[in-house]
């Protein structure tokens, strides 16, 4: 608040010996100079140390079984699988609870021998890969699910679709198609015609050898070698020789498509 004096102005103390009065032009500067060093001076404040700054706060450790969930299809990791897997749910379920005579007609129907591949060799190629040969349980079913999985992350769910789809076609026509020449020659009897055919063991198979090309050494080549053992083994017991070789087949087909799924990881990358 600014102070003003209405009676004459009377000095604190006497003013130095030659110093000016008051009221001078030129002296009174410094005067007033003096007098204002005696008044406290508003100094500014000086800034406050800036606080250390709080240690974040450490993250929890990661588990390490949540990436196992990564081994199973979901909707949007891995559709094509996750879609497939429901489907071949369902026809597993029926198979299981609808009754064994409509269950052989159906298996009949989707079967891909001779006579049928003749006739209508698009919707019985198709049809036979909606079934499991030995249910949900299978072996066949768990080697499905995880290397389906792993091989639609890396190229995508359309690729792994083609790869299935190829090893399932080719290992089928590579197996029935001797079938029906040895039917011709008489090598065989008529009923070989209708061999009851059907499931994804092919399709597996061929994936198994397309991804073992996309695994890292240590992990890639023991699943192509524990898999070709098993297969050998199969075929040498001699219980189902045609669908064996077709095993054997598929799984060279995918192993033969390795440099293309290579490729399409690369692109998918």
């Amino acid at each position: 608040m600014e102070r003003t004096a209405t009676g004459p102005a009377t000095a604190a103390s006497p003013p130095p010996t030659g110093a000016p009065l008051p009221g001078g032009s030129a002296a009174t500067v410094p005067v007033i100079a003096d007098l204002l060093d005696g008044m406290p001076r508003q100094r500014d404040a000086p800034a406050p140390a800036p606080r250390p700054a709080a240690p974040a706060p450490a993250a929890p450790p990661r588990l390490a079984f949540p990436r196992l969930w990564r081994l199973l299809p979901t909707p949007a990791g891995a559709p094509f699988t996750f879609g497939y897997t429901a489907l071949l749910t369902l026809t597993s379920v029926v198979a299981a609870l609808a009754d064994p005579a409509l269950v052989h007609a159906l298996y009949q129907a989707s079967s891909t021998d001779v006579a049928h591949l003749v006739r209508s060799p698009a919707v019985v190629l198709l049809a036979s890969a909606l079934w499991i040969a030995g249910g949900v349980l299978s072996p066949f079913a768990l080697a499905f699910l995880l290397v389906l999985t792993a091989l639609e992350r890396r190229i995508g769910g359309a690729r792994a679709a083609c790869v299935f789809l190829a090893g399932h076609v080719l290992a089928t026509l590579a197996t029935e198609v001797p079938v029906g020449l040895a039917v011709l020659a008489g090598h065989l009897p008529a009923t070989s015609l209708h061999r009851l055919d059907y499931g994804i063991s092919f399709g597996v198979a061929a994936c198994i050898g397309a991804l073992s090309g996309l695994l890292r050494p240590w992990l890639g080549l023991p699943l192509l070698a524990l898999t070709a053992a098993e297969l050998v083994s199969d075929l040498v017991a001699f219980q189902d020789p045609m669908t064996n070789w077709g095993h054997l087949i598929a799984l060279t087909a995918g192993v033969a498509s390795r440099p293309l799924v290579r490729r399409w990881a690369r692109a998918s990358a």
